[in-house]
């Protein structure tokens, strides 16, 4: 079920039957030289929607800004201030508690968002204490299936960010968006970065320590596959309270 498309009155029906809604959440930045500026909140829509085709699940519309200021120095970038993210994530939360929901599970696409949306889970646990809704962070890519086969597929290429994996599931939800471009040199480099200067500084074309010239919509479909049942075990021990 996919909340943008239901009634209030299908939503009322629904938490007769469950209580809980997946979320996904990601960020609008820069993906390196071939990779969708929107890569990261496409991953875990869709996702998040394989879940949903398979499952009796709610899924509610993408958060698609996240806590990138580090991408700033790229043209397309837009980020939201952590303080920003937290209040809208809070936001959320509290409106899905007043209709009755007691488990909500942020699907999330982007590492940027990992300190701020766990900052608002304790926030919201030291304002609501028993009251509040049973919470959990799950990162797509972290998945146990999408770890495995992400090694598998490219190894030390993968880098950490505009990685082959992201891109190629991008892809796979978005085959419009497939672009040869030559990357050089193929492996980027690694490194700290701190502010949004020094990342372009540091990282002339966004890439970090990763080969996207690796990604296909191939292994896009078979990225998205071994996501969706890494997220489907783990939504549901959620429900169960696993």
């Amino acid at each position: 079920m996919i909340l943008q498309q239901s009634t209030w009155s299908d939503v009322e029906t629904y938490l007769t039957r469950s209580k809980g809604v997946i979320i996904p959440i990601g960020s609008t930045e820069q993906h390196g030289p071939n990779g969708p500026i929107g890569t990261d909140a496409i991953c875990p829509e869709v996702v998040a929607m394989g879940v949903e085709a398979a499952d009796d699940v709610l899924v509610a519309p993408t958060l698609a800004y996240g806590m990138a200021q580090h991408h700033l120095a790229f043209p397309g970038t837009v980020s939201l201030k952590p303080a920003t993210l937290l209040l809208m994530l809070k936001d959320v939360i509290s409106s899905l508690l007043r209709h009755g929901f007691e488990r909500i599970y942020f699907l999330n696409g982007h590492g940027g968002n990992i300190a701020t949306i766990t900052a608002a889970f304790s926030d919201v646990y030291a304002e609501l204490g028993s009251e509040a809704p049973r919470l959990k962070l799950q990162n797509w890519f972290l998945g146990p299936r999408v770890r495995k086969l992400s090694k598998e597929l490219y190894g030390d290429s993968e880098g950490s960010h505009a990685t082959p994996s992201e891109i190629s599931l991008a892809w796979h939800a978005w085959p419009q968006a497939v672009k040869d471009v030559e990357i050089s040199p193929k492996i980027a480099p690694r490194g700290v970065i701190r502010d949004a200067e020094d990342y372009r500084r540091q990282f002339h074309d966004g890439r970090i320590g990763s080969d996207p010239s690796l990604s296909t919509v191939e292994h896009g479909a078979r990225i998205y596959e071994a996501s969706v049942k890494d997220v489907r075990e783990d939504y549901s021990a959620f429900l169960r309270g696993v």
